[in-house]
């Protein structure tokens, strides 16, 4: 029964909404992810995007990370192998094409987070699907608001928690020896460490561990390009050939192809589902479009950067044969093919990079379930402390335990979880528009830094609190005041 569900939510509804969605608003909002790629950098370098705890607040640049935290993980070294495998080297063609409209995609969702977010006591700030929801749709959706929650705290909070101790555990154990309970044990005492300290905590960590994780796996892939500069053009053509069925795609031929390069790209950089606007929240930016336009850029480096760097690592290594396809896949066809490139500690690498990918990625969905646990029950610290013990004892717990049917599980609730914001998301396609335009058009009238004023979007939903700017960014009015409804 789980089987059949998934294949019907991941096979199909889903795979058209988040096509449809990423599409549409790539049309809508004239290539929004194109218009402010360059942009993304400027935002990124400018001074209030780097700063630690400024007012008590987040950085854009920390939310920015620990967004990647989580869509950089097994899919980007595991499940990129297993769409070569089955869908033949097209599959990243067609990988890279979702990933570009997925941009677009996580722009939206990412920009209403920022428009919805809820001031904390502290100085923080709460969001994502469950606040636009309940704020931009609506008393009548807070039942969805809720549904949606609750899918989060289980899915990620839960399920994947323990899945990822699993994986971490099982590579580790495959690598060094190390038996799967003392890495289970190990994993539970620094998560239990790091969780405890909050949101700040979380957002420092992985403000050293991401570029550590993501740079380290970048040099790697840059010596094999460097190592096989003279056939990088063939692999391309491959890749190219193979997704348009001009060449012999092993797996299944051009449909495998485009199946399995969408529902890679689709499971790797999380774009629609509704996970990285729960963390596009909580900083502090002067306009919510800055946010949106930062998380896509989390997208192009999930799928445009990490993903392929596995693809031509695999597609330059004697271990894939064009024309055979892998006898080997998943994790093992990565291990092989960078063995194949830089020697037997290649193995070691790539189980070395699954563990900090898997560690960061277990902080992130405890940050999504500690969000979603927020919104149900309103800043109960009771109920925090134990899903904070929950959670080191599913890490402990995980590691040892075959989690078939787990996976299966939150693969359905993942899934409803997607299908949740994906509706959402289509709803409040407007007022997202609306939020981009007063962007555009402060840029349009000469103002070099837009900012957001909360009163011009008084028909909305917006939290005044959560839109208090700091002295720094407080600007004499001479913008337009685009606000009216379109």
């Amino acid at each position: 029964m789980l089987d059949l569900i998934n294949d019907l939510l991941w096979g199909k509804v889903l795979i058209a909404l988040l096509i449809a969605v990423g599409i549409g608003f790539t049309l809508l909002s004239r290539f929004v992810q194109f218009r402010y790629f360059t942009r993304m950098f400027r935002i990124l370098g400018a001074s209030h995007a780097f700063k630690r705890n400024a007012h008590g607040h987040l950085s854009s640049f920390q939310a920015l990370l620990l967004s990647v935290a989580g869509r950089v993980g097994g899919g980007n070294i595991a499940g990129v192998a297993v769409a070569i495998t089955l869908g033949g080297p097209g599959a990243i063609f067609w990988m890279w094409v979702v990933g570009l409209m997925g941009m677009a995609t996580s722009f939206l969702e990412c920009t209403l987070a920022q428009a919805y977010k809820s001031a904390e006591p502290d100085g923080t700030y709460r969001g994502g699907p469950a606040y636009y929801i309940s704020r931009g749709l609506g008393s009548r959706w807070t039942w969805l608001a809720a549904l949606y929650s609750i899918l989060l705290l289980v899915t990620f909070g839960f399920g994947f928690t323990a899945l990822q101790s699993y994986a971490v555990a099982t590579s580790v154990g495959d690598a060094f020896g190390i038996p799967v309970h003392v890495t289970g044990i190990a994993l539970a005492v620094l998560v239990g460490l790091i969780i405890f300290g909050g949101v700040k905590r979380i957002a420092r960590v992985t403000e050293v561990l991401v570029p550590i994780m993501a740079v380290g796996y970048l040099v790697i892939a840059i010596t094999v390009l460097a190592l096989n500069v003279t056939l990088i053009p063939d692999a391309i053509l491959l890749i190219v050939h193979s997704a348009f069925g001009l060449e012999q795609a092993v797996g299944g031929g051009i449909g495998a192809a485009i199946l399995m390069g969408v529902k890679r790209g689709l499971f790797s950089n999380e774009a629609g589902l509704g996970s990285a606007p729960n963390v596009a929240a909580v900083a502090y930016v002067p306009h919510p479009v800055n946010q949106g336009i930062v998380q896509s850029f989390s997208v192009f480096i999930d799928t445009l950067i990490i993903c392929s760097a596995t693809a031509f690592i695999i597609l330059l290594s004697g271990a894939y044969d064009p024309a055979l396809g892998a006898g080997i896949d998943g994790v093992a066809l990565t291990q092989s093919a960078l063995a194949d490139h830089v020697g037997e500690w290649g193995r070691s690498f790539v189980s070395i990079a699954l563990l900090l990918f898997g560690f960061s990625t277990i902080l992130y969905n405890y940050y999504l379930g500690e969000n979603s646990l927020d919104f149900l029950s309103r800043h109960n610290g009771l109920l925090f402390n134990a899903f904070r013990i929950a959670v080191i004892g599913l890490c402990a717990w995980g590691a040892t335990t075959n989690l078939g049917t787990v996976f299966a599980f939150a693969d359905v609730t993942m899934g409803l979880l997607a299908l949740a914001n994906l509706v959402a998301l289509i709803l409040l396609i407007k007022p997202g528009l609306r939020f981009m335009r007063d962007f555009d058009d402060q840029l349009a009238a000469g103002v070099k830094r837009p900012t957001f004023a909360a009163a011009q979007f008084a028909d909305l939903e917006i939290d005044p609190e959560a839109w208090t700017l700091e002295p720094e960014d407080r600007q004499p009015a001479t913008a337009p005041s685009p606000a009216t409804p379109q």
